[in-house]
């Protein structure tokens, strides 16, 4: 059964005549995903301190934001996070409040990427992104206040997948990540899963939609298989960093985070799967309006608090 808060969620967004994102141009999606996540998401919690950064990126500056729970002389460890969005839409303000909680939940610093978009900066630009804010921040750790030997890496959705494959570039360059939190990633851009034509109509996330945002990322069908950008099909997931990959059970995505899941456990690598069976694609933003997403949001800070414990 779906979530009644869900629910109600769709049929007001149906009764307003809110526009499916794929019939939006990439510019209107990214103001119109910025605008309406007042609607959905709570005020802000307060934090110790929150800074904005500029990082060195391979292409340029990459805009960055710094959440930190507790006061600048206590060592924290990291959370380096990657925003979903499809890697079309989403940016540091679509995603503050779900990392002020996740900093709260999970008694870490969190570290948020603004990495480059398409259709401008098409594949591999938002992985090569990622990785390098990710080497940036082990290197500079100590002006972040952070242990460098406790950075995880996470993401929702499109950042899932970032953080999925991050983490397998980090792995073959000699420094994986501490954890890597998967939220509903994005793991197979072949799209062939169940869920995708099971969950591919009515529920937020709508196969037009991610054949949009793929189509915007990934415009050609050669780079489908690429690991970095299906890291389910990577042809080695062994020795990577624990997981844990929370999915939707009305999501198209759901599938491919449950065998995403299974391939790292059969590979030896430690995974902790848990689907969220009433939910829908993009719910842990909306806590003002679902509030299983508060107990989502819980579940990844108790997760992450215990995986990077000193």
């Amino acid at each position: 059964m779906l979530d009644p808060q869900a629910r109600a969620l769709l049929d007001l967004m149906a009764e307003r005549q809110v526009p499916p994102t794929h019939t939006l141009p990439p510019a209107q999606a990214r103001a119109f995903y910025r605008e309406r996540r007042f609607f959905t998401q709570p005020d802000p919690p307060a934090l110790e301190q929150l800074r904005e950064l500029a990082l060195p990126g391979p292409a340029g500056t990459l805009p960055a934001r710094l959440y930190r729970p507790r006061p600048a002389a206590v060592v924290l460890p990291l959370l380096v996070y990657f925003h979903g969005g499809g890697w079309t839409i989403g940016d540091l303000d679509t995603h503050d409040v779900l990392c002020r909680q996740l900093a709260l939940a999970a008694g870490c610093a969190v570290l948020a990427v603004d990495y480059r978009l398409g259709p401008e900066h098409r594949f591999p630009a938002a992985f090569e992104d990622c990785v390098a804010a990710t080497r940036w921040a082990r290197a500079h750790a100590r002006e972040l206040g952070v242990d460098p030997q406790r950075i995880a890496v996470g993401g929702d959705s499109a950042g899932g997948n970032l953080a999925a494959a991050v983490s397998i570039a980090e792995r073959d360059a000699g420094t994986p990540p501490a954890f890597q939190l998967l939220i509903y990633p994005a793991t197979d851009q072949r799209q062939g899963a169940p869920s995708h034509a099971a969950n591919g109509q009515g529920y937020l996330l709508t196969a037009d939609s991610a054949r949009y945002y793929r189509g915007h990322y990934l415009p050609d069908p050669a780079q489908w298989t690429d690991w970095r950008a299906s890291p389910l099909l990577a042809p080695d997931l062994s020795r990577l960093p624990p997981a844990l990959v929370l999915t939707a059970g009305y999501d198209p995505l759901r599938d491919e985070g449950r065998q995403y899941a299974d391939a790292l456990s059969a590979a030896g690598s430690r995974a902790q799967y848990v689907c969220f069976e009433r939910q829908i694609h993009g719910f842990i933003t909306m806590s003002r309006v679902i509030d299983e997403a508060l107990a989502a949001v819980d579940l990844c800070g108790a997760v992450l608090h215990r995986a990077l414990a000193a």
